[in-house]
């Protein structure tokens, strides 16, 4: 089986990248927006949706699974949400929604969602210039079989009126341990938007995001190309990463032994815990991927573990996935305390 993409999100010193993302929201000039059509109209959709799409694998070179959502159980639905495979919405509704996803979970193409047409690329680190090109060809292939609901002034139609336009959405997450604690991340956030740009926490918001993971998108699809949107999300995301570093050598050289003991501790109650909050999870493996990024805390030889995916899989529908019957609140910390102790890196001695 080959590994999924958030498997491969390194962490290196002064690349503080997890991953990016291309979306394209398109809709077919044959049917009515999703939220106008009924159940047998949408299931019909989506049929000859699949039946033109048979062959996507020669174009992207992956292997599909599809998945009809109305019958999917509601613990993968939210592991889904948790891969960022699908919104909440998509994962609430009980409406006919189509999902095709390859193997890695890198690609993928929802239909009938928010819009009859949803293609995603995910990658680990800062590619979003990669994924626009791929993105671009599988547009092609499928504007090639089905004809685009699309406006010669406004250009692309979409169900929300923030996706007329290219349709698309590009996005960055970014690690910022440091930056967060710090009163500048707000002012770096209200400040950044007003040149057309989203940051908000993947598990929060400024004053509480534990994993200090922050997504960094575009607000604006109307009147900028493709490239323009590409081009201000990297410029935007470098700021923040370029701003994270400085502090974080600035701290090293003042503070060496105090950031080496606060990694080590967060360590050590992943390691050694019996109960975790998915907060606390959280937080703790942000301090890990910090230290490891910056030579505090050494990985044994041959050790190869992304602390990303570990934030991943000890969400509460990923971790209850490799359970074989259902937990409370209380039951699931002490399983993720489990997980987390066999699942961790080994590590040198200081």
């Amino acid at each position: 089986m080959k590994a999924k993409w958030y498997e491969k999100v390194a962490q290196s010193h002064g690349d503080n990248f997890i991953s990016s993302r291309v979306r394209l929201a398109r809709n077919w000039e044959e049917y009515a927006f999703p939220n106008r059509l009924n159940p047998a109209q949408a299931g019909e959709l989506i049929g000859r949706l699949q039946y033109g799409l048979d062959d996507v694998e020669t174009v992207e070179g992956n292997h599909f699974l599809t998945y009809a959502m109305d019958r999917v159980k509601e613990i993968d639905r939210l592991a889904f949400k948790e891969r960022r495979l699908i919104n909440a919405a998509v994962a609430e509704s009980a409406a006919p929604i189509g999902l095709m996803v390859s193997e890695e979970e890198d690609v993928s193409i929802l239909l009938n969602g928010d819009d009859h047409i949803r293609t995603q690329f995910l990658a680990p680190g800062m590619k979003l210039d990669e994924l626009w090109q791929r993105a671009d060809r599988l547009d092609d292939y499928i504007s090639g079989r089905f004809n685009y609901a699309y406006d010669e002034k406004y250009g692309y139609l979409t169900s929300y009126p923030t996706n007329v336009g290219t349709g698309m959405r590009a996005n960055a997450v970014v690690h910022l341990p440091m930056l967060s604690k710090t009163s500048e991340i707000r002012e770096l956030i209200v400040g950044l938007e007003k040149f057309g740009v989203s940051i908000r926490g993947v598990y929060g918001n400024e004053k509480d995001n534990p994993g200090a993971l922050y997504d960094i998108s575009n607000t604006k699809t109307l009147g900028m190309s493709e490239k323009e949107i590409i081009g201000l999300v990297i410029r935007i995301a470098n700021q923040l990463n370029d701003r994270e570093a400085q502090i974080r050598e600035s701290a090293l050289e003042r503070h060496f032994i105090l950031k080496q003991d606060e990694v080590f501790r967060a360590y050590g109650i992943l390691k050694y815990a019996r109960t975790m909050k998915l907060n606390n999870a959280l937080s703790s493996l942000s301090l890990v991927r910090m230290g490891i990024a910056d030579g505090l805390i050494e990985l044994e030889d041959g050790e190869n573990c992304s602390i990303y995916r570990l934030m991943i899989e000890v969400q509460p529908g990923n971790l209850l996935l490799k359970t074989d019957r259902p937990m409370d609140k209380n039951e699931l910390d002490v399983f993720r305390a489990e997980y987390l102790r066999n699942n961790l890196p080994k590590i040198k001695e200081a």
